[in-house]
């Protein structure tokens, strides 16, 4: 089997806002990307009809999906290569729009190895407020344990991507800067990216992005970019518009760091805006790296990540 993994993220604008030919075309469009794991937000109405829709698009990608709580979000992954383990259907009592999230055992790393936590999430639109105490129940998800086949106890590996109303703390050449607050010209849209800073001015918001990262949570795009001076990891996943600002990456994936090691590639594929209003965020893996780290021992596994 071919070792390289591609994990995609996509807040699909509105699910095709009931459009059934836009929906099957935007998951060919992903199914063209040859992907393994898909993370999706908006999941609009794919719940209605006893799941119908999210059966539907499982049949367009040729993976198996789980939809999150009131339709959100949702993860499909292909079945030779990831198979679940447990899912989490209470995510924490924050969310606005619930995430999807799933322990799942990455096949070719054998039995023995230890799992992945993994989320889709999509944090709050209008309440910068909501947003930070949903980044920090997210961070939870980089604390998930498990016991392995010698009985020790250890902190999974850890996964999440979505949408994150938000922007990233500037630092790295190439990301998008920050909108100036006063230049947005739709005014609750400059509360909504916004919060009051400690000397009492409102800032753009970046509150869910440094939580993530004290948590331990890396942001790949910026990782990759940094390291190999790739400044396209760190495109705009968000198009300028004459309401909401500039170009903006609003879009992340965010991985513990023993994951890091075995990241290939991040890129943004743009899409239409005609057919959703974000872009595909794309992390490529070396699936032998990542079977590695998988299997490796408690002691060996802390090295990797240690400060």
């Amino acid at each position: 089997m071919n070792s390289r993994i591609t994990v995609l993220s996509w807040n699909f604008e509105n699910n095709g806002g009931g459009d059934a030919a836009k929906r099957v075309q935007a998951h060919e469009r992903l199914v063209s990307l040859s992907p393994h794991l898909v993370l999706r937000q908006e999941m609009w109405r794919a719940d209605t009809d006893g799941n119908a829709i999210l059966y539907e698009l499982e049949n367009v990608l040729g993976m198996r999906g789980w939809l999150g709580p009131e339709s959100c979000t949702a993860i499909f992954a292909d079945p030779r290569f990831f198979h679940p383990v447990r899912e989490w259907p209470k995510p924490g009592p924050m969310w606005v729009l619930p995430p999807t999230a799933l322990t799942m055992r990455y096949l070719p790393a054998g039995t023995e190895a230890t799992p992945l936590a993994l989320a889709s999430y999509h944090l709050n639109y209008a309440s910068s407020t909501n947003r930070a105490a949903e980044a920090e129940w997210l961070s939870t998800w980089a604390d998930k344990k498990w016991t392995n086949p010698q009985g020790e106890t250890i902190r999974m590996p850890c996964l999440v991507a979505g949408d994150n109303n938000s922007y990233p703390v500037p630092g790295v050449e190439g990301d998008p800067a920050l909108p100036v607050l006063n230049e947005i010209k739709d005014r609750p849209h400059r509360l909504h990216r916004s919060f009051i800073g400690p000397d009492g001015t409102r800032v753009m918001d970046t509150r869910p992005d440094e939580a993530l990262r004290t948590a331990g949570l890396e942001d790949v795009a910026r990782h990759w970019s940094a390291k190999h001076g790739d400044t396209a990891a760190v495109s705009r996943t968000v198009n300028a518009c004459e309401t909401h600002g500039p170009d903006s990456r609003i879009d992340r994936l965010y991985a513990t760091p023993e994951l890091l090691d075995a990241v290939t590639g991040v890129d943004v594929i743009e899409v239409p805006e005609e057919v959703s209003d974000h872009h595909i965020v794309r992390v490529t893996l070396d699936g032998d790296r990542l079977s590695d780290i998988l299997n490796q021992q408690p002691n060996t596994l802390e090295s990797l990540v240690a400060p």
